[in-house]
């Protein structure tokens, strides 16, 4: 049984940003919580955007520092693949702008300790890479400067070990798989963390319960929908999971068939190729719209899919792109969604077709605290 009409095309990101001066806020409403480690002085440095699956270092190794003071830069796995939100410095002395975050819930994260929110910087103690909110917003999600699968509060206390890289492994892109009680038909809650893993040259998808200390994570499955013109999902090579809706879907990028995957969990689990396309992330509605990443001219895009009764309608939410949009993330009402270029942190609203707006000059990797 499905949760959602399916179809298969495609849907791709692009997305640019800038904006000007901003003096660092103070914590508040959906920023973190009392307590934080703030930071008001951003360090001096823009971020490469990446267009495959970040990674950890493998377990155990300390990255080297940062642009920012103490701050840890992730490694570069293997494979060639640049780990989301890795700083280079771009030789430039003026402070980029987070005022971007002031009094809303996007955060920035770029490998460092340091996590943009609310107008300010916040110190997590430790590398934060692929940082992920939970769905309720009071806990983070990440991977640590060990290479470890890390649970935080807001205000970067409180720091869990979920589970510990073993070595030899590079961990990326943590999302959480959060499901209510159903009644109909009997299914019980759930709370799980999926990420990507490479190991020996090989990318698979794992989970691990979000309530686990030092866990042991556990290979994904992924089945696919019965039907004689239904293939049956590749089982390596996956990577960049990203779980939304109600039913625990989820949908993830295979870096050997250049596609997007979707994986249904509800009553049966199922899967099948929903386009082409890479980086997608799945919005929090009942509805799972889809917004992903295509090339398109020479630059990455953004682009919307709707599931209906009807099949998949797509949308270009960047037919006019003179730079790359890559990353993208939703907002919780599922009314904007916020993404990566060269130049910062864009957003765009996905109910109409204005142009993406330059919020943040802070490069790193976005993310919306629910």
């Amino acid at each position: 049984m499905s949760a959602r009409t399916r179809g298969s095309t495609a849907v791709a990101v692009a997305l640019t940003a800038t904006l000007t001066a901003a003096t660092a806020a103070l914590l508040t409403g959906c920023g973190p919580t009392s307590g934080a480690r703030a930071v008001t002085t951003p360090p001096a440095a823009t971020n490469t955007p990446s267009s495959g699956s970040s990674a950890a270092p493998a377990g155990g190794a300390t990255p080297s520092a940062g642009t920012a003071p103490s701050a840890s830069a992730s490694t570069t796995p293997a494979g060639g693949s640049t780990p989301t939100g890795t700083p280079t410095t771009a030789g430039s002395t003026r402070a980029p702008v987070l005022n971007g975050t002031a009094n809303s819930k996007l955060t920035i994260s770029d490998g460092t300790r340091y996590v943009v929110m609310n107008g300010t910087r916040v110190d997590f103690g430790t590398a934060v890479r692929d940082l992920a909110w939970s769905p309720d917003g009071r806990k983070a999600a990440f991977i640590d400067g060990a290479g470890n699968l890390a649970l935080a509060n807001p205000n970067g206390t409180g720091r869990v070990t979920v589970a510990r890289n073993p070595g030899g492994q590079n961990w990326s892109h943590p999302t959480w798989q959060v499901t209510a009680y159903d009644s109909i038909p009997e299914l019980s809650g759930r709370s799980n963390i999926l990420f990507a893993v490479r190991k020996s040259g090989v990318s698979e998808l794992d989970s691990v319960p979000s309530s686990a200390v030092n866990g042991t994570p556990k290979k994904l499955g992924l089945g696919w929908e019965a039907g004689d013109e239904v293939k049956p999902v590749p089982q390596t090579g996956n990577v960049w999971p990203s779980a939304g809706g109600t039913h625990g879907s989820a949908v993830y990028a295979n870096s050997g068939t250049g596609e997007v995957f979707i994986r249904d969990d509800y009553v049966r689990q199922q899967g099948s190729a929903l386009t082409h396309g890479s980086q997608p992330a799945m919005s929090h509605s009942e509805h799972e719209e889809v917004v992903f990443v295509r090339s398109v001219g020479g630059h990455d895009h953004l682009f919307l899919e709707n599931p209906t009764d009807a099949g998949p309608v797509f949308k270009d939410l960047t037919p006019y792109a003179t730079t790359d949009y890559t990353e993208p993330a939703w907002a919780p009402d599922g009314s904007t969604i916020a993404a990566r270029t060269p130049a910062g942190i864009v957003t765009l609203s996905t109910k109409s077709s204005a142009a993406p707006k330059l919020v943040s000059t802070y490069t790193g990797l976005p993310s919306y605290r629910g």
